[in-house]
């Protein structure tokens, strides 16, 4: 199979991966016992419960403008249309940004600082096992129209 017709993924590792990043973090700050800074506020409960509004809302947007294009939702398979509108237009990784803010979020919430690292450790480890090959993938479809959208948008934020 030629690059062009190829999968980036053969298994959709981002959901898996900030679930372990959760259950990670939970496990670190409740069940571990391991000194870590917690801030108890209402002001922390405010900013996740927005940052949650935020994230989820992002992940909304990107997935009504990827059925839109009518391509695909799922990382593990071929994308049919480069999509550069919507909040593709400000970052590259709509939905692993969502996954990000979603992590940190619940941190605040829970006020457990765990999440931070947790989030941090996830976006790193998303990036070189899915968003790498995701952008090999898209490079061997789209060629210049996506080396030009890589010029103009970040891969985060």
């Amino acid at each position: 199979m030629n690059a062009y017709r190829s999968k980036p993924l053969k298994f959709p590792w981002p959901p898996v991966l900030y679930g372990l990043a959760f259950v990670s973090a939970f496990l670190l700050g409740e069940i571990a016992g391991l000194p870590v800074p917690r801030v108890h506020s209402a002001f922390a409960w405010i900013l996740g419960t927005a940052l949650t509004v935020a994230a989820v809302s992002l992940d909304i947007w990107a997935i009504k403008t990827l059925l839109e294009s009518r391509t695909t939702i799922l990382a593990h398979r071929a994308t049919a249309h480069l999509v550069t509108r919507g909040p593709f237009r400000y970052t590259r990784n709509p939905i692993y940004l969502g996954y990000t803010l979603a992590t940190i979020a619940f941190g605040l919430m829970t006020a457990n600082s765990w999440f931070y690292v947790a989030a941090v450790v996830a976006a790193i480890v998303t990036t070189f096992v899915a968003i790498r090959r995701e952008e090999r993938h898209l490079q061997a479809r789209f060629g210049c129209d996506f080396e030009s959208y890589c010029r103009r948008t970040r891969r985060w934020i």
